[in-house]
């Protein structure tokens, strides 16, 4: 029985120490683990969501703005969705290509396919091109716009859902953060 107990062990701890080893490595090599910092001035992480910014208001997108984007980017994807939706993650927001030097988004990005400064926006699950704002059902939901640097320019067409742009930035994330506000009905 000791000697059962005494292996459990001897496993667990070398199990430890090659994790720590490997994930030391990762760090070191610049792994998935830096963070984008993102902020609104509109909100703060965890804030609520002015109306203005939803169905209930204008309905435009907020202003964003981030730092930390690490060298070697060549462009930036933005997601939003709302994970407490009644059918499942509904998407808000699909945006690629943003050209890595791009520090923003003003307030009221138009809901175009193509962006003067070359992003392409894709489909929301509203079915439509750009933004559209937090409209729940009812009680509190969480929306998040999840900012990605990317290795490379992605091959999409304006349109693109959510799950093909994931699908495709897979293997070419080098960083990425998130913002996180609030809106109730």
């Amino acid at each position: 029985m000791f000697k059962k107990i005494f292996s459990v062990f001897l496993f667990l701890g070398l199990l430890f120490s090659f994790y720590e080893i490997n994930g030391a490595n990762l760090m070191a090599r610049g792994g998935n683990n830096m963070e984008i910092k993102i902020t609104s001035s509109v909100f703060d992480e965890g804030g609520m969501i002015p109306s203005k910014y939803t169905c209930q208001g204008e309905d435009v997108s907020p202003p964003l703005a981030w730092t930390s984007v690490p060298g070697g980017t060549k462009t930036l994807a933005l997601i939003c969705d709302d994970p407490d939706a009644p059918m499942g993650t509904w998407v808000h927001w699909v945006l690629f290509n943003l050209p890595a030097d791009i520090t923003d988004l003003p307030e009221r990005v138009p809901p175009k396919k193509i962006l003067e400064n070359g992003a392409k926006q894709g489909t929301n699950d509203f079915r439509k091109i750009g933004y559209g704002g937090p409209c729940p059902p009812g009680g509190t939901h969480r929306y998040f716009f999840k900012l990605y640097a990317l290795d490379t320019e992605l091959n999409l067409e304006p349109g693109t859902t959510k799950a093909q742009l994931l699908k495709a930035m897979e293997g070419h994330i080098l960083a990425q953060g998130q913002l996180m506000g609030k809106y109730r009905r």
